[in-house]
C-alpha cells in the first residue's frame, strides 16, 4: 500500500512539473509573440491589418478604368505612375493640364502613355460643370465605364490655430475638399451602380482620425469625408460599391505638395515617402480594405490611442495641442516625441 502511495504521488508531482513546464513554454512564446509585435509596429509605416497584405492584388488592378484627381503632382502623380505600371487604364485630372500632360508623356505600362487620358478638372467649378466632367469621364474608355475613382485632390492651408482661421479659408478647404469631392462622388455612383459596382478610393488623412493642433479647419473636412464616404459603402455596399479610405500621417514627395506634406525638404519629422504612400494606397484598395492608415511613428501610435482607448489619446493630444500649435509656428518638427516628454524642440 505504501508503495502504492509513493508511486501515485511521483505520478502526481511529475504531472504537476509537466504542467508547470508547458505553462512557462506558453508564457515565454507569448512574451517572445508580444516582443516581436511591439518590435514591429516600432517601425511600422501602417497598420496592422494593411502591412499584412504585403502585396497589390494585380488582378484588382490590371485593365481597370482609374479615374485620379490631383494627378499633377505630389501623390496623385505616383500613384498614376504606379497605377500604369499596373496596366491599369487611366484618367487624369487636376487645374493644371500642362502638368497633367507631363504626367502623362512619363508613364510606363500596357496602356501608357498612348491611352492615358488627360481630364482638366476643377473642383470647386460647382455641379454643373462637374456633371459635364463626368459624362466625359465615364465615355473616355467606351463600354468600360470608370471602375476607381482616387480621390486624391485636397486643399491645405499652413498651420494656424483654429481660433484664428478666417472665413475664406473655411470656405475655400471645404468647397475642395469636402463640396467637390461629395458633389463629384454623388455625381459618378449612379454610373458605377449602372454598371454593377465601383470602387471609391479616398486620400484622406491622419487628421480625419484624430484631433490635429493647428489644422482645425482641415481636419474638419477630413472628419466630414469619413462620415460621408463610410455610410455610402453601407448604403449601397450590397449593389457593388466599395470605398476604401485612406489616411496618411506625415508624407514626403518630391515637389513638395501632397497629403500631409513637407513645406521644407529638410524637415526633422520621419515621414513616408510618396512612393511608399502610393504602394500602400493600392494594395488597400486592391484588398479592399474598407480604411488604411499609412504613418510611422509616433503618429501611428496616436491613432490607435484615440480608437481603442480614446480617453487617453484625447488626453495625450490635449497635453501636446498647444505645443504643436507653437513648434509648427517655427516651422519646426510637429510630430516629435518631444512634444510629449517636455524638452526643448529644435526648429529649422
Amino acid at each position: 500500500m505504501k508503495i502504492l502511495d509513493s508511486c501515485l504521488f511521483f505520478a502526481v508531482r511529475r504531472c504537476l512539473n509537466q504542467r508547470k513546464m508547458l505553462s512557462l513554454v506558453l508564457v515565454s512564446l507569448g512574451l517572445l509573440l508580444l516582443i516581436g509585435l511591439l518590435f514591429k509596429f516600432a517601425f511600422a509605416d501602417g497598420d496592422f491589418t494593411l502591412i499584412s497584405k504585403k502585396h497589390v492584388k494585380r488582378e484588382a488592378i490590371e485593365g481597370k478604368v482609374v479615374w485620379i484627381t490631383g494627378a499633377s503632382r505630389g501623390i496623385g502623380e505616383i500613384l498614376a505612375k504606379q497605377f500604369a505600371n499596373l496596366d491599369a487604364k487611366l484618367i487624369l485630372s487636376a487645374r493644371n493640364k500642362a502638368e497633367l500632360e507631363r504626367v502623362k508623356s512619363e508613364l510606363k505600362g500596357k496602356y501608357a502613355p498612348e491611352d492615358v487620358k488627360v481630364l482638366p478638372l476643377d473642383l470647386a467649378s460647382g455641379e454643373e460643370s462637374l456633371k459635364h466632367v463626368v459624362e466625359q469621364a465615364v465615355s473616355l474608355f467606351p463600354g468600360a465605364g470608370v471602375d476607381y475613382l482616387v480621390h486624391n485632390a485636397a486643399y491645405e492651408r499652413p498651420k494656424s490655430k483654429a481660433s484664428d482661421a478666417t472665413e475664406e479659408t473655411l470656405k475655400t478647404t471645404f468647397d475642395v475638399n469636402v463640396f467637390g469631392t461629395i458633389t463629384l462622388t454623388k455625381l459618378v455612383a449612379p454610373h458605377m451602380l449602372n454598371q454593377g459596382g465601383g470602387h471609391f478610393v479616398v486620400i484622406s488623412s491622419a487628421a480625419g482620425k484624430v484631433p490635429s493642433p493647428g489644422q482645425a479647419i482641415y481636419s474638419a473636412s477630413k472628419h466630414a469625408l469619413h462620415g460621408y464616404f463610410h455610410s455610402l459603402r453601407s448604403e449601397f455596399f450590397q449593389k457593388g460599391i466599395k470605398v476604401t479610405v485612406v489616411c496618411p500621417g506625415p508624407i514626403e514627395t518630391s515637389n513638395g505638395t501632397g497629403t500631409s506634406t513637407s513645406e521644407d525638404k529638410k524637415s526633422p519629422e520621419k515621414r513616408v515617402s510618396s512612393e511608399r504612400c502610393a504602394e500602400l494606397t493600392i494594395i488597400a484598395a486592391s484588398h479592399n480594405l474598407k480604411e488604411a492608415w499609412i504613418s510611422h511613428q509616433p503618429v501611428l501610435l496616436v491613432m490607435y490611442l484615440v480608437q481603442y482607448m480614446p480617453s487617453l489619446g484625447f488626453w495625450l493630444m490635449d497635453k501636446v495641442g498647444g505645443k504643436r500649435v507653437e513648434v509648427a509656428e517655427k516651422k519646426g518638427n510637429t510630430y516629435s516625441w518631444n512634444l510629449l516628454f517636455g524638452e526643448k524642440t529644435k526648429t529649422n
